[in-house]
């Protein structure tokens, strides 16, 4: 998969469809243990981290740190969002 970088602030003008990308149980439940550990890091050590996203026309990923999750959103600073289904992964 080719994911084309993109930066924070542009996150807010992309278009973001309801529908899970990711194919199985096991897919999510890892993302939402990945989201976990680094919402800690980005918290406790304010470490950069990876998320790879889909919006509606193409695959993305920014370098930021997460500030918090919900069920449904990654808070980034500046109150950006990137709704939780749309994540591939989180290095």
């Amino acid at each position: 998969m080719e994911f084309q970088l993109i930066d924070k602030e542009l996150i807010p003008t992309l278009h973001f469809p309801k529908s899970e990308v990711l194919e199985d149980k096991a897919g999510v439940d890892n993302r939402k243990n990945e989201l976990d550990r680094a919402l800690s890091l980005g918290n406790l050590e304010h470490v950069k981290i990876k998320i790879y996203f889909e919006d509606d026309t193409s695959k993305r990923m920014v370098e930021t740190t997460i500030w918090g999750v919900t069920d449904e959103r990654v808070i980034l600073k500046q109150g950006v969002v990137i709704p939780v289904n749309r994540i591939h992964k989180i290095v």
